[in-house]
């Protein structure tokens, strides 16, 4: 757990009638600007992408998973540089993250439609139109091998043990990454669910499409339709929820091939798609 992830503060504990004080610890939330800087070597141009709220820790993995599943680079190769900021305000240095595209990389800008600022719990309200989203998800066509109920089935507790900011502070999201044995192998931890899968997704960007396939999400809340959009676009065929999937996740789940569990508990679960 990063320590900037958690902040201890001094509370009133009302119980069976008596008030104590004591300390608590919350879990860290703040703004992240990302800007980047893009364009021809002569011709640069530099602007402000988006602001998220998030736990700090991980920041580029949270920048490069973002990229990666909004579509903005195709890998981790057309990224020149990622780094903190120092040419801001002092109390804004370690909160605004410059990203370098590679100046052969064409992107255009008046595609990315996105409100500047998003919420802790929105990955997706910036976006032009859903169609959008949907129209740039890869289809995974490949038959996968499930693990055994037992092995699905014994995730959520593993999880539980690896959330430490969640122990101290029962406020904050989990993506995790297991193999099809059941070992959890990489697990982020976020105010915002949509950033705790970016962070994922850049951890473990430099796994290949074989490694992906052998793979499967798992998330520690509800199963939201841009927690697919991102787990699509990172390649993964699998994805577990402890929580309830909406209609539109599952919908864009089958029409992407990605099969889903929901309601993950010890004792069941739903299968989707």
């Amino acid at each position: 757990m990063n320590k900037s992830s958690v902040q201890q503060v001094s509370i009133q504990r009302i119980q069976a009638g008596k008030t104590e004080l004591e300390s608590d610890l919350l879990v860290v939330e703040e703004p992240l600007q990302i800007l980047l800087r893009y364009g021809p070597e002569d011709e640069r141009k530099e602007m402000s992408l988006s602001v998220t709220m998030r736990t700090p820790g991980q920041d580029f993995e949270l920048v490069l998973g973002f990229l990666l599943t909004e579509g903005i680079v195709e890998s981790a190769n057309q990224i020149k540089q990622i780094w903190h900021c120092t040419s801001v305000k002092p109390e804004e240095q370690g909160n605004t993250v410059k990203v370098e595209l590679d100046s052969n990389l064409i992107w255009d800008s008046s595609r990315f439609s996105r409100n500047f600022y998003m919420s802790s719990s929105c990955g997706v309200c910036g976006k032009s139109s859903i169609e959008a989203v949907m129209q740039n998800c890869p289809i995974n066509s490949r038959k996968i091998e499930l693990p055994d109920n037992q092995i699905l089935m014994q995730l959520p507790d593993a999880l539980r043990e690896k959330q430490l900011a969640f122990r101290f502070t029962g406020g904050i999201h989990a993506a995790a990454l297991f193999n099809f044995k059941g070992e959890i192998e990489y697990v982020r931890e976020d105010v915002g669910r949509h950033n705790a899968m970016d962070k994922l997704v850049g951890a473990t960007h430099g796994l290949n499409q074989e490694e992906r396939q052998k793979m499967g999400v798992l998330l520690s809340g509800r199963l939201s339709f841009e927690l697919i959009q991102k787990i699509a676009m990172a390649g993964f065929p699998l994805v577990c929820s402890i929580g309830a999937p909406s209609s539109l996740a599952i919908k864009l789940a089958s029409d992407a091939g990605i099969r889903v569990v929901g309601f993950l508990k010890p004792d069941r679960f739903n299968m989707y798609c």
